[in-house]
Order: structure tokens, then C-alpha cells, then sequence
């Protein structure tokens, strides 16, 4: 959520920045809807000094045994404007929220300026796309030569965009997950957590994916009558992991903290982008390992960069050639502040596929989800800035895996690192 004490001093700048992230906001509703908001409230403290004022003659009065009818009659009279501009001062705060809660994250000022995807520059790249003496096959030609997945029974479980690995092909999926879970742990420093896999409204609304994105949301049946019922499946770790400190203050000298996870992740949107309907490259539920960062606001983007780096070093050890660009104003993500995209080379399709988003969000979760933390002893609480990053998505590295490491006879290179988590296989056929 957005500091709305920054948007009262910095209007024109506010509506600069929504402009350049091609959002079509009103923010006049909101300042208009603001200003009456303070100007009611400024009403109230008026009656209530008043109020207050009034009381303390009327007690003199009572003192002295003098009539104070008049008196108490204008108190029942200002009671009741009270009582009437404290439910004008809710409904104006709630619709100020209301408001907040669909305005995106303002871009930092280095965020490329740009209307879309086309618009994001490469900032670097690693590695070689490979090159073929045979014409090479999308993953699932090779996930049906060799029995790693089957779509058709997964879809006859489920519907469609799911995915069901079998034999080989599950024992990879998990492989990948066991080396990454390491990888952030034993060399990034981070602590690994099991979250579940539902989460609340608050918790949903604290990351930012509610109330905008719930048609995209997996929404578990509400019991009325248990405001607790009210779950979603979740669509990625980064929900239930930042809202673990949601509503805590945390002391200065706990910071930077590192949390990873594995989970599945479940959306609604995957099945709605035509060519990318096939295979493994939009899913409605997927498995991912995710990284998330607290940290203070002089150090997140400088964690921003070391986030970016550790979800390079899983693509890199897997061998996956890619590069990474920075997301531009119009095509940068509801609640970040900056975004990179590692995108990984896809030789059956012949293109770059995305495989983690690394975002600092600065203080516009933890503004959501009031998390704190005291800079030293005694000090007032600020807001921490959360981060996170995909490290990595599975679908789209399994894709990666299979389509630039295959061979001419079929078969399938494995990584060297993944070798000792699938009990020292080399290749797949």
C-alpha cells in the first residue's frame, strides 16, 4: 500500500509515476475523498474540545446550584453531530482504503520507462544457447518418449493445465526441489521453512494479491458463519512466508532475515494465453522454490542485487543458458518496485521462457501487513522492506532441462549437480 501521507505532499509525482506504469487511476478521487476524511475528523476534535469546555461549566453550574438545562441540552445536540461525523469520518476512511488497497507500487527511479514487455532491456546474459545437428524436440515430445509426464491422465483427474509426472520424470521434479532447497541453505544463507498452503484474507491482502487479483485466486468454500473458513490456495511461498512476521516488530539487529520454501503454487489466469496452453509452460498449479528477504530500507537494494544472484547461481549450476532483463514501468508487477526476469533458452521452442521474477517490493507489503522493526533500542518502529524471488520455478527449468540437453539417439543429458539426488544417473534414456 502506498504511503498515503507521501501522495497528500506529492500529488503531481504520484500521478507522473501511475502514468509511466499505464495505470488508469483517478488519484483526484482519492485525494477529494482524503481531504474530507481529515476535515471530518478536524470536526470532531472541534465538538469534542467543545464538548469537553461545555461539561466543565456544567459541573460549575451544578456546584453552584445553578440551572444547567440550556447547557446540557447543546451537549445532547453536539453528542449527536459526533455520533453522526464519526460514521461519516469511517465511511470516508474506508473508501480511502478502499482506494489504497487498488493502487499499485510506485517504480523506483531507476525502472526503465516503458509501455510493455517489448520495452524491458537485457541487462546481462550467461551462458551459450545450444546448438543441434538434428532437429531438436519441445519438452513434450520427450516427456512422452521417455514416460515423464502425462498430460492426458492429469487432465482427466483435474481438467486441463495440469500436469502429472510419472516415474523418472517425478524423480527429477523432486531432485530439482532437493538441490535448490540446499543451494539457498547451505551456500545463501537462508532458513528454510514448510508454510501451508492456504492463506487468509489478511495474509493475501498483506502481499498484495486482494483484493485486485482474486478472480485469479483459487478461493476455498467459506463457511459464513467462520469468518476462519474464508482460504485461498496459495499462488506462490511469498504469501504465506512474508506474512509470517505480519503485525510483529522486529528488532533492528535481526535484520536482514532470509526465509525459503518450497510449496505448490495454484492460479486460475495459466490456461488463458493461447500457443502457451500446451505443455508444461503454463500451469494451474506448479511447484516452486521460493526466496524471501526482510531487510531495512538503506540495505534492499543492494539485497535486491545478492537476491539476483542467488537465483542465478541455481541456473548457472544447472548449466541453463539465460538472461536477464529489467522489467520496464508498464510492465512491472502490481506490488514491485523493481523487478529482473531471469529468462532461460527453451531449444525445442526456440525462445526465452521466464523462471523467476526477483522483486523488491521497498515498504509496500509490509505497509499491508504492518511489519516492523525498532532501528536500535527505544526507537520508534519503521516499516521493513520484503523482497523475493523465484529460485526457482519448476515447470519452466524441467522445460529447460529436457529441451537443451537432449541428444540424437534421445536421450538426455542430466546436470552433474542433480546427478547424486537421482542416485547417480547420468541420462534419461
Amino acid at each position: 500500500m502506498l504511503d498515503l501521507k507521501f501522495i497528500r505532499q506529492n500529488p503531481d509525482t504520484v500521478r507522473r509515476m501511475l502514468k509511466d506504469r499505464r495505470v488508469d487511476v483517478d488519484l483526484d478521487q482519492l485525494i477529494d475523498a482524503d481531504q474530507q476524511w481529515l476535515e471530518a475528523q478536524k470536526n470532531v476534535e472541534d465538538l469534542r474540545q467543545q464538548q469537553n469546555a461545555v461539561s466543565k461549566e456544567i459541573g460549575q453550574l451544578k456546584k453552584n446550584r445553578q440551572d444547567a438545562s440550556s447547557q446540557i441540552a447543546e451537549m445532547k445536540q453536539v453528542s449527536d453531530q459526533i455520533k453522526q461525523l464519526n460514521e461519516q469520518t469511517q465511511q470516508l476512511k474506508q473508501e480511502v482504503n478502499r482506494i489504497l488497497m487498488y493502487l499499485p507500487n510506485l517504480p523506483d527511479q531507476s525502472v526503465p520507462v516503458g509501455a510493455d514487455e517489448s520495452d524491458n532491456p537485457e541487462i546481462k546474459s550467461w551462458g551459450e544457447n545450444p546448438t543441434f545437428d538434428f532437429s531438436p524436440k519441445p519438452h513434450w515430445d520427450l516427456a512422452a518418449q521417455h514416460d515423464l509426464i502425462d498430460f492426458q491422465r492429469a487432465a482427466k483427474v483435474s481438467g486441463s493445465n495440469f500436469a502429472l509426472f510419472t516415474g523418472v520424470g517425478a524423480r527429477l521434479e523432486r531432485a530439482l526441489i532437493n538441490f535448490m532447497l540446499d543451494l539457498h541453505i547451505t551456500k545463501h544463507g537462508y532458513t528454510e521453512v514448510s508454510p501451508p498452503f492456504v492463506a487468509n484474507r489478511p495474509s493475501m491482502t498483506g502481499t498484495g494479491q486482494l483484493p485486485k487479483f482474486e478472480e485469479d485466486m483459487y478461493r476455498c468454500n467459506q463457511d459464513s458463519d467462520n469468518p476462519d473458513s474464508d482460504l485461498f490456495l496459495i499462488p506462490t511461498a511469498e504469501v504465506p512466508v512474508t506474512n509470517l512476521l505480519a503485525d510483529e516488530i522486529l528488532d533492528g539487529e535481526q535484520l536482514p532475515i532470509y526465509y525459503t520454501a518450497y510449496t505448490p503454487c495454484f492460479r486460475r489466469e495459466a490456461g488463458s494465453y493461447g500457443k502457451d496452453t500446451r505443455g508444461l509452460v503454463r500451469l494451474h498449479q506448479f511447484d516452486k522454490v521460493e526466496m524471501v528477504k526482510f531487510t531495512t530500507p538503506e540495505t534492499s537494494y543492494d539485497e535486491h542485487e545478492s537476491l539476483l544472484q542467488d537465483a542465478e547461481d541455481v541456473v548457472q549450476a544447472l548449466g541453463l543458458p539465460y538472461r536477464v532483463i529489467s522489467l520496464c514501468t508498464g510492465d512491472l508487477g502490481f506490488s514491485a518496485a523493481k523487478c529482473y526476469d531471469i529468462e532461460v533458452w527453451a531449444a525445442g521452442q526456440e525462445r526465452f521462457l521466464e523462471i523467476s521474477s526477483c522483486s523488491n517490493f521497498e515498504d509496500f507489503q509490509a505497509r499491508r501487513a504492518n511489519i516492523r522493526y525498532r532501528p536500535e533500542k527505544g526507537a520508534k518502529p519503521e516499516l521493513v522492506h520484503t523482497l523475493n524471488a523465484s529460485g526457482l520455478a519448476l515447470p519452466r527449468v524441467m522445460i529447460a532441462l529436457l529441451e537443451n540437453n537432449q541428444q540424437a539417439d534421445g536421450s538426455i543429458r542430466l546436470p552433474v549437480v542433480l546427478q547424486p539426488y537421482m542416485a547417480g544417473l547420468k541420462q534419461i534414456g
